[in-house]
């Protein structure tokens, strides 16, 4: 890698990450399950937006029949519950529980802690710019 040339840099970095988040890391650190966390992520970051099953494959990238299970373990671990579609009644949309949100409101924590902890030596003013670069960075690749 030419640690002189930005762009891979970001490409050294991005492929840091997406190794940390092939396994999980802070899901399994917190003590949620991988599958039933990513099912969590994908309805809190629909969130106004109803998901279902078929808006899980999308999220996850993965096949309807593999979403349903996904679906059906975070259902049976109570952590998300299915309810009838009030403008489509063949849609079934998937809410989160109050146990749901609890486990999320964890991993948040768990997550923040450990970026809070990456953070400990950077200004309050390199901290918001971080934030905003990043934020534009990650939006500009959904172009």
């Amino acid at each position: 890698m030419d640690k002189t040339d930005p762009v891979a840099e970001v490409e050294a970095a991005m492929i840091a990450i997406r190794r940390r988040q092939t396994r999980r890391t802070f899901a399994v650190q917190s003590g949620g399950p991988d599958p039933v966390q990513e099912v969590l992520d994908a309805v809190e970051a629909a969130e106004p937006d109803p998901l279902g099953v078929n808006g899980i494959a999308t999220a996850l990238g993965v096949d309807q029949p593999r979403a349903s299970k996904l679906v059906a373990a975070a259902v049976t671990a109570g952590l998300v519950r299915r309810e009838a579609d009030q403008a489509d009644g063949r849609r079934t949309n998937l809410v989160l529980t109050p146990a749901g949100q609890a486990r999320l409101d964890t991993v948040h924590t768990h997550r923040q802690a450990h970026f809070t902890a990456a953070m400990a030596d950077w200004t309050a003013d390199e901290r918001t710019t971080f934030a905003t670069l990043l934020t534009r960075f990650v939006t500009a690749l959904d172009r």
